[in-house]
């Protein structure tokens, strides 16, 4: 495996070994708990109702906004990335800044596709771990979902109101 950069891409800003160290955290983290969870005879459910996929993924998409767009968390990102401009529905755009390990999380932090998969993994996690307790988690997180479609409903109804 190479973590030549240079060789990646013409301008060798691509930051693979930061890339390679995020994945093997992300890797070594589910994996501790796989370990973890085995010892202490926790059990994977048999099966995950599609009611259960679905409010998983709604906590999922709207965790990964909360982390990667929205304004109060910019703390969380601001050591890796800066301010690029404005979002619909005061979101922020953020890009990340830096070289290698912190330019590799300035990129998660800054694309809610990537964030989402740490959210989901988290979430998973969690479900195996504590079923309800993540489900009332996921609940809260799709009632913000919904709320969000809601408000986006709401001004597209006023803007075809007005014209």
């Amino acid at each position: 495996m190479t973590t030549d950069a240079a060789g990646y891409d013409d301008r060798g800003e691509v930051p693979l070994a930061g890339y390679a160290v995020l994945a093997s955290a992300f890797a070594a983290g589910t994996g501790t708990f796989a370990l973890l969870a085995r010892r202490r005879g926790v059990r994977l459910p048999e099966r995950v109702p599609p009611w259960d996929v679905v409010l998983l993924g709604s906590a999922t998409y709207k965790a990964s906004r909360l982390v990667a767009r929205d304004k109060v968390t910019s703390f969380v990102r601001a050591p890796f990335t800066r301010r690029a401009g404005e979002g619909e529905a005061n979101e922020v755009m953020d890009e990340p800044r830096g070289r290698g390990p912190r330019r590799a999380v300035g990129d998660l932090l800054s694309c809610p596709f990537c964030v989402s998969a740490w959210a989901a993994g988290t979430l998973v996690c969690s479900y195996v771990a504590a079923p309800r307790l993540t489900r009332l988690v996921c609940a809260g997180f799709g009632a913000l979902t919904v709320a969000d479609w809601l408000q986006y409903a709401w001004t597209w109804t006023q803007r075809a109101a007005e014209d």
